[in-house]
Parts: structure tokens; sequence; C-alpha cells
């Protein structure tokens, strides 16, 4: 996927900063990395079976079009308020869509279930090495692209982007400082980061659905521990305004999730230095129409243009 410049961005902070444009990906995310990596490498029986996975709809998306891609039937379990254009997405791709659960963990449980009654290979969205190892491919092309990178700004939802990326980064560039990002309605990391193990947050209350995960991998968080220089947590209005911004000034179509990374530093919570380079990855574009248009509306007020 490409790497952009963001002039506005840049100067209004004063660094050279880029945009690794996963929204542009195949299936509308980064997701697809991981997944696509994992399946391939089933063996002949696992592939026969088929795969199921949940997800609150990138991963989904990304498991249905790697099995579609590879023929293996595909079975997605989906939280019931999944927005309605990742639900279709997953679908289109031809994989079977199950509706349970409020959140991403509730859907989890019913995705178990239905793992064990149909022996089912399990393709999860972040606790799993060939999904890590997938997602670090970015980080691969980020290095070679950017060979003089300062700080990388990376989204946080459970853990397997930021893992895959920092792996790639501290091999290959060990100088870069690595930055999470997590919405503050759903940030689990510093808290499990704190006590040495992952720890659950009773409520993800976002409109960053794709990172609204309740509770770090077991295999995510000490890569996150080890790597990982430092998480911030960016408020909802932020990510409204940077999902604004991206429209407005890079023309790109960004999600909530995709934008924590811009929102962090519009915001001010990751600092640069004068004339550095840095990037942040928008980690998909699968918005609900409805909700970019409120986004933008809010915005615009904010910006004194609309009343």
């Amino acid at each position: 996927t490409p790497i952009l410049p963001v002039e506005r961005l840049s100067q209004e902070l004063g660094a050279q900063i880029f945009i690794k444009a996963e929204n542009t990906q195949r299936s509308g995310s980064f997701k697809l990395r991981g997944a696509y990596h994992t399946i391939s490498r089933l063996s002949p029986a696992e592939r026969e079976r088929g795969v199921i996975a949940h997800s609150a709809g990138n991963h989904a998306q990304g498991v249905a079009l790697a099995a579609k891609l590879l023929g293996i039937p595909a079975t997605i379990v989906m939280p019931e308020r999944a927005p309605l254009t990742k639900v279709a997405s997953t679908r289109r791709y031809g994989a079977e869509v199950v509706l349970s659960g409020a959140t991403f963990d509730d859907a989890g449980i019913r995705a178990a279930e239905i793992q064990r009654e149909r022996n089912l290979t399990y393709v999860h969205a972040f606790n799993d090495e060939r999904v890590i190892a997938g997602q670090g491919t970015i980080g691969l092309e980020i290095a070679e692209a950017l060979p003089d990178l300062g700080t990388v700004v990376v989204p946080i939802g459970g853990g397997g982007l930021i893992g895959g990326i920092a792996i790639a980064l501290k091999a290959l560039l060990p100088d870069t400082r690595i930055v999470g990002v997590q919405a503050a309605g759903c940030a689990p990391v510093p808290l499990s980061i704190a006590a040495h193990t992952p720890c659950a947050v009773p409520t993800a209350r976002t409109i960053a659905d794709g990172i609204a995960v309740k509770r770090p991998g077991d295999l995510t968080l000490p890569i996150i521990e080890a790597l990982v220089d430092e998480v911030v947590t960016v408020e909802e209005d932020e990510i409204v305004l940077a999902i604004a911004h991206v429209v407005q000034n890079s023309r790109l179509v960004v999600e909530g999730a995709g934008a924590a990374g811009v929102a962090a530093l519009l915001s001010g919570k990751v600092r640069l230095r004068p004339g550095e380079v840095a990037a942040t990855v928008l980690g998909g574009g699968n918005i609900d129409s409805n909700l970019l248009a409120r986004a933008l509306e809010t915005a615009l007020v904010r910006q004194g243009r609309y009343l």
C-alpha cells in the first residue's frame, strides 16, 4: 500500500509526516495481511474443513476475502451492532455471517462454540503468531520507504498490528520510536502494561470500533512491553476531528480506528522533534457513510464553517 506525505499536518507540526494508507488495501484494511498469511499456511485437511473468526468488521472482511482467494469456506461471528457496511461487505466476499453479542468479546464466545461444533480452524484477529507476522509486513514496507524514520504512531486494539510492526522496525531501524494509540473509551493496554499481564476493561464505548478490544492478547502484550516505547490515549472528539482532517487534506476515507494515530499527532499527544520524519498507519477505511457524514459535520461546526 502507498506511503504518502501529509503536507498540512507536516506544516502544522514542523515535521515530515507520512501516512501508510492501509485504507486502500484490498478489503479496506490491514487485516487482510494477517488473515491471508495464516490461512495460506493451513494444511489441506484444515482448508477443507474451513475457518472461523470473530470480528467487529475489518478482520471479518480480511478473513472472508482471504478464504475466498484460497477457495476455503469461512464463517464469521460479528457483534450485533457491527457497522452495516462491514457486515454487508463480509457477506459479499462469500462468508457465512453470524451476528451474536453486544461486543467483540461477546462474539468471540459464540465463535468458540461454533468452532467446537464444526471442528473449524480458528483465525484469531491478533493473538496468533502467523497473524502478527502478516501484519508486520507493514513494518517492512515502512522501513524500506522511510529509512530515516524517527517515530511511528500505530493504533492498538488487540495488539497484532503494533506487535508485528514493532518486531520488523526494531530489527531494521532500531532507533525508531514506536508509539501506540488507544481510544480513551476502551484502553486496556496502559493498565495491562502497568500490571505486566493482560487486563480487561469493563466497557468499550468509542467511535473507533476497530480498536474497541477490551483485553490485549497474551502473545501481543509481551511484544508491546518489550518493543513499544510509549502508549497514549485519544478522546472521541479528537478521533472525529482526525477523520475529517484526513478526508479534507489527504482526500482519503478513514474510519475511527484508522484515524487514531492522526488524532494523537493532531492533539499533541505525540511530540515530534523539528524536522523529524514520522509516520502513522491509517489502519482502515471501512466507515459507515452515515457516521462519516456526522464526523464531517461535527468537524465543520468546530471549524466555524457550519452552523
